[in-house]
This record gives structure tokens, sequence and C-alpha cells, in this order.
């Protein structure tokens, strides 16, 4: 996700997407004379050193532009097949069937789905650090040749086309009768997306995806200090836990032979959406960013640690008292646990707010949107719009809440509000990942600066002394 080393080579400083070298040869008598028309007339390269691409060559390769228009043209008959088919596929099927069929397909793809739209998002906030200075390779810790937005939206796009594409072939395949052809393409799908992600070779981006399995492999054991990576890696996994319970419940079914069978909508069943092991997948990501602030602690002595692991901690009961409502008797639910989860959520709702605004970004009493008095990635980029302030502050309350409201079990059934949900989660950590950035971004500056300034007033008076001329 972060991006990894790659060849200097390849540096997007020294290379175009698209482009081919073109050799000119000029004379001496053309270089002397500054004759221009020598540059009308190229020549290939010696052929026992490679062929290299003329101009005229060069000149009968399409624009940038006319090439982007029809990879956007490919794309859209794309999106048309598919969504004709997977149309067509539906509608035969019976209606009472078709709801329940529905929600089967989304379990199966909507992570990678969710998963795609991080990666876009991502790619984006790439792009606007770019345009604005920031080095997030130095707060990454990553090498500069790491991966660009333009690599991040490659990969995206990738994701973007085969797992739609998958997905219309299982609803083709099943409402046509092929049963067990339909139910291996959730299982290929998982399974290449498995072996991309953990193959050997210097291929697919190698130092990125190791970068990103060791990052996660620090998350979940978080045996040394705890880096910048780690713990941002962590955050983003947080509003990412739909994508790992509906994973728990796919390879569940993967595994006891239920993709694409009846056998899926017993709730009660060892897959069912009553599972104990629902609830269990959706605390990890809470658990080990928990561990993360324990760890930090330790480390470092500091109380806020302890406040931090406290706001993760209050995530606990609002999953496992949501949870409570397919096991214990209504009654009790309505009288008892339903007021304990509704000031759960609260609780977990509000600390978590005010942890985005005053910690993560910095903007305790809103003092940089009414007083834009430090050089600020943002009001600089947008030029002190103090609405953007007001709209990702009154965003954020919002979503913090509808996430809440999202970990309710009753909700499980409902497959197209909880993926807007959790679509609108994952929009709600690309705009905090801004800030959080840019925030980092500025105490970096702000701790070299000082540490320069400290080195370079001795620096500074020992050369003024070594200037002067003491000769009589």
């Amino acid at each position: 996700m972060f991006g990894g080393v790659a060849n200097p080579s390849n540096s997007t400083h020294l290379r175009k997407s698209g482009s081919r070298p073109v050799v000119y040869d000029l004379d001496e008598h053309e270089v002397e004379n500054g004759v221009e028309e020598g540059l009308l007339h190229p020549v290939e390269a010696d052929d026992s050193k490679g062929s290299v691409t003329t101009v005229g060559a060069a000149t009968m390769m399409p624009s940038p532009a006319l090439l982007w228009r029809f990879k956007v043209l490919l794309f859209l008959i794309w999106a048309f097949i598919c969504c004709k088919i997977g149309w067509d596929s539906v509608m035969i099927m019976s209606a009472d069937k078709r709801d329940l069929f529905l929600y089967e397909a989304f379990l199966y793809f909507n992570p990678l789905l969710l998963a795609a739209l991080m990666i876009w998002l991502w790619g984006i906030n790439l792009w606007f650090f770019a345009q604005g200075g920031v080095n997030y390779a130095k707060i990454f810790d990553l090498d500069q040749n790491h991966l660009t937005h333009r690599e991040i939206w490659k990969c995206a796009t990738w994701m973007t086309i085969i797992v739609p594409t998958s997905m219309t072939a299982y609803i083709y395949l099943y409402s046509h009768g092929e049963v067990s052809y339909a139910a291996s393409q959730p299982v290929l799908l998982y399974a290449a997306a498995i072996l991309v992600l953990i193959f050997p070779f210097d291929i697919f981006y190698f130092s990125s995806r190791y970068f990103f399995l060791k990052t996660l492999g620090r998350i979940i054991f978080p045996l040394q200090s705890i880096s910048f990576a780690d713990f941002f890696l962590a955050d983003i996994l947080t509003s990412m836990v739909k994508v790992f319970s509906d994973l728990e419940r796919s390879v569940c079914r993967m595994t006891h032979r239920q993709v694409a069978t009846i056998a899926w909508l017993e709730a009660d069943s060892v897959c069912g959406s009553h599972s104990v092991a629902i609830p269990l997948v959706l605390v990890l990501p809470y658990l080990f960013r928990l561990n993360q602030c324990l760890r930090q602690y330790k480390d470092t002595g500091e109380k806020t640690s302890l406040l931090n692991a406290l706001k993760y901690s209050t995530a606990v009961p609002v999953i496992f008292l949501s949870a409570l409502k397919y096991h214990v008797f209504p009654d009790k639910w309505t009288n008892f646990y339903r007021p304990l989860w509704l000031l759960s959520g609260v609780v977990n709702s509000s600390y978590s707010f005010y942890w985005d605004v005053n910690r993560d970004w910095d903007l305790g009493g809103f003092t940089r949107i009414f007083k834009f008095n430090k050089p600020h990635l943002f009001s600089h980029m947008l030029h002190g719009r103090r609405w953007v302030y007001f709209w990702v502050i009154g965003s954020n309350l919002i979503l913090r809440c509808t996430w809440t409201y999202k970990l309710s079990a009753h909700l499980r059934h409902n497959y197209l509000t909880v993926f807007i949900i959790a679509a609108l989660e994952i929009f709600r950590r690309f705009q905090w990942i801004f800030f959080r950035v840019e925030n980092e971004w500025n105490k970096m500056n702000s701790k070299s600066h000082s540490h320069l300034s400290a080195k370079e007033i001795p620096n500074d008076e020992e050369n003024l002394l070594h200037s002067i001329d003491y000769s009589v």
C-alpha cells in the first residue's frame, strides 16, 4: 500500500509511460553554424548497438490524450457488458430467490471491491502529497524510488476490472444452472489475490508487497518499536473491519463447501451471520492498535499512548454488546443490553472524534481554522478556505457515528446499506489521511528546523572568526 523500493532506472523522473527513445544525428557543420534544419533529419542508431525508433515512427504514435480516451472507451464498453450480462442473469431468477442470491454475491466480492476503493483513494492521497511538496517517503521511511500514485492507480485499475468480471461470471453461471463452475469463481479470485500478494519472485512490485507484508507482521506481533507506518496502516485496518468480517464468512463457506448453496441461508450455521467468529474478527484491528499503544508507552513512557489505547478499547464493548442481540432473549436485549450498546457507541464516537481533531490533526480549539498563522499544507494549497475544515470536521463526526451504527448486528443482512456505510467509512479515512500525514510532516519539519538552528549558530560564529584576517 505504501510502496517500496524500486529500480532507480525506473524512477518516474527518468521515464515516461509509453515513451520511446529517439536519436538525432547532427554533423559538425550543422552544429557550428546552428542550422536548425538538422533537427528535422533524425537517423537511426548503429544496428550493432540496437535499433532506435526514429522521429517519423514516433510521430506516428498516438498522443497520450488519445490513448487515454481509448482506454476510457474500452473501460465503459467493458462496464456496459458486465452490467448487461449481470442484469439479464439476475432477472431470469425467481423474485424470492433474487435478493438472497445478491446478498451472497456481495458477501464474496465486496471485500475486494472495498479494498480496490481504498487503493484508488490512497493513490489520490499520494498525488495530493506530491503536489503539496510533502515528502511522504520520508514520513513512512521509504526509499525515494517508491511506487508513485500512477503505479498505485494501475494496481487499483486491475482490481476494478478483475473483481467485477469474476462477479459477473459468478452471477451468469449460477443463473444458468452451472452451480459448480459458479462456486469456483470466488475461490479462484481469492486464491489469485493471495498468490499475487505472497509471490516470492521480483515481479508485481515485489519490494512494495514485501514492505506491506512486513508491516502487517509488525502490526500483528508488535515485538519492536512502533514506526509511523505501523500504526498508520493499523488505523486504516480499523476502518476496514467490514472487509475482514466478510472475508471470514467467505473463507468459512469456501472451506465448508457452502459457496452457491442453500446452506449459507441458515443464520445459526457454522458460517452463518450469527456466528461468534464475526465479533472476534471485527475486534481484531482494534486490539492490534491497542497493543501498539501499550508497546509505545513501554518504549517512550508517554501517557498520551495510554489515552490512545483507551480510545481503541472503547470499540470492544460496542462490538460485543451488538453481537449479544442474537444470543440473549429479546426482552433482555431491549431493556438492558441495547441501552448499554447505545451508551458505548456514543462514548466511542465522541472519544474517537475528539482524538481525530485534537490529536491526530492538531486542530485543538480549531485555532488553525480561524488563524492560519503557521505554514500549513491545506491552508496553502486551498488558500485558507475555512469551509474545507468545517466540512472535514463535520463529516468526520457524522461518519464516526454512522460507522459505530454499522457495527450493529441487525444490519448484517442489509448488504446494500452496509456496503454504502463501509464505503463512506473508507472515504472518511481517506480525508483523515490528508490531515494526519500533514500533521506528521509539520512536526518533522519543526524538529529538523530546530535541530539545524542549534547546529548552525556555532558554525556561523566559527566561520566568521576564520574569515577575519588578523595579519598586520
